[in-house]
């Protein structure tokens, strides 16, 4: 799951990157409004962890202009006040939850996975696209309610193509999820991850190159 954490707390930033990372978050840090907008237009995320106070702007100022032009990525609104007029405001600015500091982690990657479940007008628990599903849990790919055997880039990569499933997801997006940095490898290397989950996957499900837009993960409409 690839997340936008913006914090200007760098001791808590990279304590929460380093412990959402061990929990299989992909994230990515902007310290401040400025860097956050150019992150945005540069990547898409599955969710937003937004901290309220920023060095050169308003976080909730961020989220109304998140808002306004149109991007309904989730946000979940990181505050160390928690004041009823702040959920207010951030509620009617299109926010999708808060949580006060100090929080445990386990909680806040609870409401991120809800958020984004929430988002792709999930009512389950689980992900799901025909006969794969992914128990959050237990972080398992789930075949026919069999566990399905991955790499870790694997999983990253189907990860994306499940919370995507039926849109297609770039070769860009989907090599920002399972690489940490372009030096790790070269632009064909997202191939043969996709070429490997296309044999664990074969049957109902299948991996469709979409032309000009990337990757899709779909299922059979007996499935």
């Amino acid at each position: 799951m690839h997340i936008l954490l913006v914090e200007d707390e760098q001791e808590l930033a990279a304590w929460l990157m380093r412990a959402l990372t061990e929990s299989g978050f992909n994230v990515d840090h902007a310290s401040d409004c400025a860097s956050a907008h150019r992150a945005l237009a540069a990547a898409t995320y599955a969710a937003i962890l937004l901290d309220l106070r920023l060095p050169d702007g308003d976080g909730l100022s961020l989220l109304g202009d998140i808002r306004q032009r149109g991007d309904r990525t989730p946000i979940l609104i990181l505050t160390a006040q928690g004041t009823l007029s702040d959920r207010v405001r951030g509620l009617r600015l299109g926010a999708d939850d808060f949580l006060v500091k100090p929080f445990a982690l386990a909680e806040l990657e609870a409401r991120l996975t809800a958020l984004v479940r929430r988002s792709h007008g999930g009512d389950y628990p689980r992900l799901r696209c025909g006969v794969l599903s992914y128990d959050d849990q237990a972080r398992v790919f789930l075949m026919e309610g069999r566990p399905l055997a991955l790499t870790r880039r694997e999983h990253s990569a189907l990860s994306v193509l499940l919370q995507h499933s039926g849109r297609p997801v770039s070769r860009a997006d989907l090599f920002a999820e399972v690489f940490d940095s372009p030096q790790d490898a070269g632009p064909e290397a997202i191939e043969v991850i996709v070429h490997r989950l296309r044999k664990k996957l074969d049957g109902p499900l299948r991996i469709v190159t979409v032309r000009g837009l990337g990757y899709m993960l779909e299922a059979d409409s007996v499935a």
